[in-house]
């Protein structure tokens, strides 16, 4: 079994979970241990025998089988306690691991669950264990909010969490531990070497803002970001251009929405300052990747974006691919007009929960890049969520064995070398920017330039390279 990724402590009980969808859970909910405490075929389906063995054991997760194949149910972090309180728990999730994973959270100021002495509840909308018995009962209508009125709390359709088959056939309760990582000292070596100083981060300012392409048919090199819808890609560009502004902005549309709120491709440059000159180079960002077809960004957009015949502002339609005009598209796009440098922006809490359709699609991205010979780079985003170590302290990124286990991971399934995922976090709640965040963003964009100019030495005219 992955030790990182959570073990199943069983505890003479057998885990109807396999290896794939352990894996699953364990990436919704971070670096874990999950330990079974109940099991309703063997405890009974009753909710004396539930309370009995999972009152007051902290975050709990419950997982449902029905006679569909479903694997589906809910997350609390709070205890129960047969308090006979409504539960406000923003972290409470339902889930279905079905073929991938799908997360439906809390909505905002609703309450999560009714902690009472009967079965298990979510919203008071789910019932497990329903009366006693081995079935599950969706109440539809809706229930009272925190904030007032009547909604529903979390937002699904049967159908889809649970294929409208309300008979189970087990129902397992697992308590959920942070895995830490072994004791980690001062004198560890970490597995990459980062100077967390002031003076790092201004020799990297200084070299971003010193850098000139290879090439000088190029004025300023073009990073083409691509992404799953809310892994970070516009929060990236907000933290480079805070950096260099010397406060938080935020000039790009960014947040957590289902869908992307990106919805043009855009040139972002950054300018040294407020009065500043622009730097040497763009960030380029385009509408999130989606599993489904005819959702998000279109793989065949893709390659007239790196080709350099789009234009900034375009305002994509994922049912139909950009049609270039035909006079521009008739002949070739400068060097300075085409993308140097595609970064693949991943979020590091969801690695594990990436489709297989997902993953194919970045798979077809990345042989197209592959064919023109661009450079390419992964920024894993959100390592502070990913891992509480992290969380905790920045500057145990590179000594977080669970980190190192995101990143091979990452590059295992994108085929792409190690040395070139870039873990990072973007600067999102805070309002000072904060010199461990910086010392990460701005690598990231160094190694981004040190890329492009691989990719410039390699395409670029020879009589157009400094002397």
């Amino acid at each position: 079994m992955n030790k990182m990724l959570g073990n199943l402590s069983l505890n003479s009980l057998t885990s109807n979970l396999t290896e794939k969808k352990r894996k699953q859970l364990c990436g919704l909910l971070g670096n874990v241990e999950l330990t079974l405490l109940y099991k309703a075929s063997v405890h009974g389906y009753d909710a004396s025998a539930f309370h009995q063995r999972c009152d007051r054991q902290g975050p709990t997760l419950l997982v449902a089988y029905n006679l569909s194949g479903y694997i589906f149910g809910g997350y609390t972090s709070v205890d129960y306690a047969q308090s006979g309180q409504h539960i406000i728990d923003e972290k409470a999730f339902l889930f279905n691991v079905q073929g991938g994973a799908l997360c439906i959270k809390v909505n905002t100021g609703c309450n999560a669950r009714l902690d009472d002495a009967r079965a298990p509840n979510f919203g008071q909308q789910l019932y497990f264990c329903y009366n006693n018995q081995p079935v599950v009962y969706h109440q539809g209508q809706n229930v009272y909010c925190g904030y007032g009125g009547k909604v529903n709390p979390f937002n699904f359709n049967p159908a889809t969490l649970y294929g409208n088959d309300s008979q189970l056939n087990e129902c397992e309760v697992y308590k959920v531990e942070q895995k830490k990582d072994p004791q980690i000292s001062v004198k560890m070596k970490p597995w990459r070497n980062v100077q967390w100083t002031e003076k790092r981060r201004d020799e990297l300012m200084k070299m971003i803002r010193n850098y000139k392409p290879l090439t000088t048919s190029v004025s300023r090199v073009r990073i083409l970001m691509i992404g799953p819808v809310g892994a970070g890609k516009s929060s990236f560009f907000n933290s480079i251009n805070s950096i260099f502004m010397g406060r938080i902005t935020s000039k790009a549309m960014s947040g957590s929405a289902g869908t992307s709120l990106t919805t043009q491709f855009r040139t972002y440059p950054v300018k040294d300052g407020r009065e500043g000159k622009p730097l040497p180079f763009v960030l380029c960002d385009t509408m999130g990747l989606e599993e489904q077809s005819g959702a998000g960004l279109d793989i065949d957009d893709i390659s007239i974006i790196l080709k350099g015949h789009v234009p900034d502002r375009y305002k994509f339609n994922p049912t139909t691919p950009f049609q270039p005009d035909e006079q521009k598209a008739s002949r070739p796009a400068s060097l300075q007009e085409k993308i140097h440098c595609v970064v693949y922006v991943i979020d590091a809490t969801k690695i594990s929960l990436m489709s297989s359709k997902l993953e194919e699609k970045l798979t077809a991205i990345r042989k197209k890049v592959n064919t023109l010979g661009i450079a390419q780079i992964v920024l894993m985003t959100k390592v502070d969520e990913a891992c509480p170590l992290v969380e905790e302290d920045l500057q145990s990124l590179y000594v977080s064995s669970y980190i190192k286990t995101k990143v091979q991971e990452v590059s295992s399934r994108l085929g792409v070398p190690v040395s070139c995922v870039l873990p990072v976090k973007n600067y999102s709640q805070e309002l000072e920017l904060e010199l461990n965040c910086d010392v990460l963003l701005l690598t990231a964009i160094q190694q981004m330039l040190n890329f492009a100019d691989d990719y410039l030495d390699d395409v670029g005219p020879v009589e157009d390279k400094p002397k």
